[in-house]
C-alpha cells in the first residue's frame, strides 16, 4: 500500500486515512516519488489544485506570508 503523506504534514487524519485519502492521487501525480514518503507529500502539495477533495482535505493551504498593505489602526 502507498504511504502517500507523512505523519507530520496532516494534523488529524490517521495514517491510513491519508492513505485511503491520496493513494490514487499520488499513483495518477506522483507515482515517480513512490516510495519516499516526504517526496510523495511535497509532489501532493506541489499539485494541490489538482487533487482529489479527499486528498485536498489533507493538505492545508499554505498562508501565502504577504503582508496586506492597509489599514493601519
Amino acid at each position: 500500500m502507498v504511504s502517500a503523506v507523512s505523519p507530520t504534514t496532516v494534523f488529524a487524519a490517521t495514517r491510513e486515512e491519508q492513505t485511503e485519502a491520496c493513494k490514487g492521487d499520488a499513483l495518477k501525480f506522483c507515482a515517480l516519488s513512490i516510495p519516499n514518503e516526504k517526496k510523495i507529500a511535497s509532489c501532493l502539495q506541489a499539485k494541490r489544485d489538482k487533487l482529489s477533495p479527499a486528498c485536498k482535505a489533507m493538505f492545508p493551504e499554505k498562508k501565502s506570508g504577504k503582508k496586506s498593505a492597509g489599514k493601519k489602526n
